[in-house]
């Protein structure tokens, strides 16, 4: 039974992946080691963080305004029909405070960096090159891997405080002018439903889902073998187990952020 099992987990993939995620695993063991001993390259890391960061900005914040308008065409009017509209800025900051935004950021970021995060290194790795940087004395996970997580922890904070900026500014917009929301009430009512803790929060989901983007297409990229063929296969899965890992991790770490019951209300 146990054969036909393990027979079957190996023609579907799954074998493969469990054991890629094992070492993504060990990975991020070992560059949390590393950035204790403040090893890392800072050059890489400062182009690194450009390609996360700035290069991303744009399509970061197009998506958070849109998601932020139909967000409200949403609440707003099944909100004033029951009436309460002076509500719908507060119910808008904290779902895009809390899940929308850091976990819409951190998909973006998964799918354009990540993927070229695993493409990058598994190129190198089936053209030699990580073997090229070991003879040379250099460590790949010091070199490659320690930049892309430093960037990606760094910048998916700064890009989740914007993203969310840019979507409260989409819904005011629409609250203003489809439901002639009075500005000034749509603000308070934000003022109201917010606190600290919800901005913290979001910083350390994006915190955690940086390092998770990083670490997925890093070890992805590693651990590639079967030449141009394999980074294709590389670049799509740890896209995918990237976005896995965020929904996953992002459902634990609500549990215990917002556990209880309570009102974020301030009467």
């Amino acid at each position: 039974m146990m054969a036909t099992v393990k027979k079957t987990l190996t023609k579907m993939g799954l074998n493969v992946w469990f054991q890629r995620l094992l070492a993504a695993t060990f990975l991020c063991g070992q560059v949390l080691l590393h950035l204790f001993r403040g090893k890392f390259h800072r050059r890489n890391t400062l182009e690194q963080m450009a390609v996360v960061g700035s290069d991303s900005l744009f399509i970061a914040l197009i998506t958070a305004i849109f998601v932020g308008a139909v967000f409200t065409i949403q609440v707003a009017r099944e909100f004033i029909h029951f009436g309460a509209g002076n509500a719908v800025g507060g119910v808008l900051a904290l779902a895009l405070t809390r899940e929308l935004t850091p976990v819409l950021t951190a998909v973006i970021i998964a799918g354009r960096v990540g993927s070229a995060f695993a493409a990058e290194i598994g190129t190198m790795r089936v053209t030699e090159q990580i073997d090229a940087l070991l003879m040379l004395r250099t460590d790949p996970i010091d070199y490659l891997v320690i930049p892309r997580v430093i960037a990606c922890m760094a910048m998916l904070p700064i890009l989740t405080i914007l993203s969310l900026i840019t979507g409260v500014i989409g819904g005011l917009i629409i609250a203003t002018t489809n439901y002639s929301l009075p500005q000034a009430i749509f603000l308070d009512s934000i003022r109201n439903f917010l606190n600290s803790w919800d901005i913290y929060s979001a910083m350390i989901k994006a915190v955690v889902f940086g390092l998770l983007i990083a670490v997925i297409g890093c070890n992805w990229g590693l651990t590639t073998t079967g030449g141009a063929k394999g980074v294709g296969q590389s670049t799509t899965t740890a896209v995918v187990t990237s976005l896995l890992m965020i929904f996953i991790i992002n459902f634990f770490l609500s549990a215990i952020m917002f556990q209880g019951v309570g009102s974020s209300l301030k009467l």
